[in-house]
């Protein structure tokens, strides 16, 4: 595969707001602060609550749904780091990254309506590697799925392109990755090894290198490499450096896929 470009990516895991504070997820979804004894997912624009969106802890086997109200609660113990998903159809792809102290108030979480060049590749959640992991690894201890093995591959269509803009992969949410700058944050707790980056390829060429676990991240697709057609999104794990007999893959889970336009056409 051709290496065009490396680009290395920090961004961190999206820690919830304590009450009263308001934030955002990188445009694309938004948190709107924590208030009243219930979680609530709403409309990142009109501020309206969303009923019926499907609420999940896929690594739990668990799924609930929003009422009327766009409430919900999440039924199961957490501890470590988890994800979390929520899907309604009309609107892109969320996930986040919870764990036991960002779950001991109620969340708000705003979602954005998709636009018509928002293309959704995969909202399953997957494991890749080997299997072969530390329970110092990051996240390991949410890792419930088998490994599909060392990379993940997808192909899907693109009918047409916005006039003008850019196009950016999003990746949900990623957990377990250990690379040195996993550690060096603290993320992992490895201290005798650490592994290369996971790795981001385009239709065969590599886009981008992931160093951190974190939700939200968003890669630039070079627009020569778009095809109207067919196309192959394919990320392939890290591997450990301080393993010289055999070849040890870096353990990660990966959720919500998809590619989301920044014209100005599409955002009118």
């Amino acid at each position: 595969m051709k290496r065009i470009k490396t680009f290395i990516l920090s961004t961190l895991f999206m820690s919830l707001c304590s009450a009263g504070a308001f934030g955002a997820i990188n445009g694309n979804v938004e948190k709107n602060g924590i208030y009243g004894d219930y979680n609530q997912v709403i409309d990142a624009k009109t501020q309206a609550p969303v009923s019926r969106a499907d609420v999940k802890l896929p690594s739990k086997g668990y799924q609930t749904r929003t009422d009327e109200q766009g409430r919900f609660s999440l039924g199961a113990k957490i501890n470590a780091p988890t994800i979390m998903s929520v899907e309604k159809e009309g609107y892109k792809p969320f996930s986040l990254t919870i764990d036991g102290q960002s779950t001991g108030k109620p969340l708000v979480i705003g979602i954005e309506k998709t636009n018509p060049h928002d293309i959704i590749i995969d909202k399953e959640l997957y494991h890749i590697g080997d299997d072969n992991y530390s329970e110092k690894s990051a996240n390991a201890s949410d890792f419930r799925i088998k490994a599909i093995g060392p990379f993940y591959t997808k192909n899907f269509n693109i009918k047409k392109l916005p006039p003008d803009g850019d196009m950016y992969l999003i990746i949900g949410s990623v957990i377990g990755i250990d690379t040195k700058m996993a550690r060096d944050m603290g993320q992992s707790k490895v201290t005798t090894s650490f592994a290369a980056p996971p790795q981001i390829y385009f239709n065969g060429n590599m886009i981008a290198e992931l160093n951190l676990n974190g939700d939200n991240q968003q890669i630039k697709i070079p627009r020569s490499l778009i095809r109207i057609g067919q196309n192959q999104l394919t990320i392939k794990a890290g591997k450990n450096l301080f393993q010289y007999a055999y070849v040890d893959y870096d353990d990660i889970e990966i959720m919500n896929l998809f590619i989301e336009s920044k014209s100005k056409i599409a955002a009118e």
